[in-house]
């Protein structure tokens, strides 16, 4: 279910279904670079204005699904106008800066972007542009992105499946203070709810 928080800019209401923070794991694999299974962290957020705010941090995994080491590091800013088109500006731990531009389908949950503009510093790695599709399927949030270099063509890079992650103090603040089968429960400060 998608919940649409009250405070969010009404702007951003078709983009609700990305709000949260997610969890999961994926597959990356480029010519040139290690084939590997990660991890991933995503974060969702707004504070009111007319863009949500995204992080993301994701790590190489090894066969029994333990952190071995940092993967990428990314955040942004993802804005959406009322013809459903999608503008997002990002920045990435290897030293490039993107500028995205996309579509929201019409009548699903699903964003197509690819790469308008983008700035290198020196110490960054070739890279010349990508694609990025996010899909929300069965309440879970799925992105496989495509990147190419000045040597490889525009291929497949990185996919991954995301679940969303409970917010167990929202859920905590939500149980009833009364509980009549006897069970005592406990708010978040430590103090018990009356049974």
């Amino acid at each position: 279910m998608i919940e649409i928080p009250s405070d969010l800019n009404p702007a951003l209401v078709p983009l609700a279904f990305l709000l949260g923070n997610w969890e999961g794991a994926g597959v990356a694999e480029f010519p040139g670079t290690e084939k590997c299974n990660f991890g991933q962290e995503v974060s969702f957020s707004h504070d009111g204005r007319d863009f949500l705010e995204y992080t993301s941090h994701s790590w190489v995994l090894d066969a029994e699904g333990k952190k071995v080491r940092p993967l990428e590091s990314e955040s942004g800013y993802w804005r959406i106008d009322a013809d459903r088109k999608v503008e997002i500006v990002m920045c990435r731990d290897q030293g490039v800066v993107e500028v995205w531009y996309g579509e929201l389908a019409d009548q699903k949950p699903q964003i197509d972007l690819a790469t308008d503009a983008i700035a290198r510093t020196a110490a960054s790695g070739p890279y010349s542009g990508g694609k990025r599709l996010y899909g929300y399927v069965n309440s879970d949030l799925m992105w496989v992105g495509e990147k190419s270099t000045p040597d490889v063509p525009l291929r497949p890079y990185m996919s991954a499946h995301l679940k969303k992650v409970a917010d167990l103090k929202e859920w905590a603040e939500s149980l009833p203070e009364d509980t009549p089968d006897g069970v005592s429960f406990f708010r978040p400060d430590g103090t018990p709810y009356n049974p």
